[in-house]
């Protein structure tokens, strides 16, 4: 996967241009004139909302499935020179969408919800298809009217999570819990829902549950560490990019205090967690890639494209990290769709 970062330096650069054009009337971007037969080439814009190795195995596998569909429908999906990473920096994200604009790109395809919120926004007038990837509540953002009926230019695929479905295999590892840490940045849309669910759950089980957030690595340290503090005895995450951006900070602290950590990412637990739970990313990506397709090749309109939400049942227990705490995981085995066993590293394997 080509990588590229939008810099400061860059982000000036383009602040400098669009002042020195702004007599200049901007062109219409070519997407209400693609040429949807064999043999086009349509420019397909990427953004990434920060590193982190779900959202680097979803564009890994959206580009590799594009490149796919390019020999199946015998056309061409440039994306090369049209992906960016925003480091999840908003400005940096809307200088790069703008750019994508004005190289007048077919398609944009924001990964994660801050992205996509930008990309719709930037595209309410010129109303350039965009089709996001893991958005966790599409409707809940107020990216699309219906998940069934989007309704205007946005639509994609959603990694909703099943967060009572965590929380049960929480409570299975351990009858006993009584006090539960809920770890999140309050910034995240994404995490908003799950939060709201699992304090519901947690007040029904009657189970204490404490909560602690950050929006920087160094925030969730202290979050961490604070909930250490606190004496919870298990701790939940949704899916949510800052705190998955933290985790290999964060994971020893608490194995060191015995606590295991339920996320709602299997990348998650491939940095240190003990349990991910949720989509495969691989498969959101590559069904992304298709979505694409179907708008530009075959001419479907994003406003009636039904939101791809993909089976959420899938377990990834860290094995190292589950030996550190001396759990038994195979207790909840027969409690999911899937179930993988993972140890610790920074990047998905091929």
């Amino acid at each position: 996967m080509k990588k590229r970062i939008f810099s400061l330096f860059m982000v000036a650069t383009m602040a400098c241009a669009l002042m020195a054009g702004c007599g200049k009337e901007n062109s219409t971007p070519a997407t209400t004139d693609v040429d949807k037969t064999a043999g086009a080439t349509y420019k397909v814009g990427i953004i990434q909302y920060v590193d982190d190795a779900s959202l680097n195995q979803i564009v890994s596998n959206l580009e590799e499935r594009l490149d796919e569909l390019s020999e199946e429908k015998e056309c061409k999906f440039e994306y090369e020179d049209y992906y960016f990473n925003g480091q999840a920096d908003s400005t940096t994200i809307n200088q790069i969408v703008t750019e994508l604009i004005n190289d007048e790109v077919d398609i944009i395809v924001p990964i994660a919800t801050p992205t996509a919120l930008i990309c719709q926004s930037a595209t309410e007038d010129n109303q350039i298809p965009v089709v996001f990837a893991a958005v966790s509540d599409p409707v809940g953002a107020g990216l699309v009217e219906s998940n069934d009926a989007p309704g205007a230019n946005v639509t994609g695929t959603s990694d909703a999570l099943n967060t009572s479905a965590v929380l049960d295999l929480m409570l299975e590892q351990d009858r006993d819990l009584l006090k539960v840490g809920l770890l999140y940045d309050k910034s995240q849309d994404a995490s908003a829902g799950p939060i709201k669910e699992a304090k519901k759950y947690l007040k029904n089980a009657g189970i204490e549950y404490v909560e602690k957030t950050g929006t920087k690595n160094d925030e969730v340290m202290l979050a961490a560490d604070a909930l250490v503090a606190e004496g919870v005895e298990a701790v939940f995450t949704p899916t949510d990019n800052t705190i998955m951006t933290a985790e290999l900070a964060i994971y020893e602290k608490f194995i060191d205090a015995g606590i295991p950590h339920y996320c709602g990412a299997d990348s998650f637990a491939l940095n240190g967690a003990y349990l991910g739970y949720g989509v495969n990313y691989a498969t959101l990506g590559k069904e992304t890639a298709n979505m694409v397709a179907e708008v530009l090749v075959d001419g479907k309109e994003p406003a009636t494209l039904p939101v791809k939400t993909l089976d959420n049942g899938t377990a990834t227990v860290n094995t190292e990290t589950a030996a550190a705490l001396d759990l038994d995981y195979t207790k909840i085995k027969d409690m999911c769709d899937g179930f993988v066993e993972i140890q610790t590293s920074k990047e998905f394997s091929k």
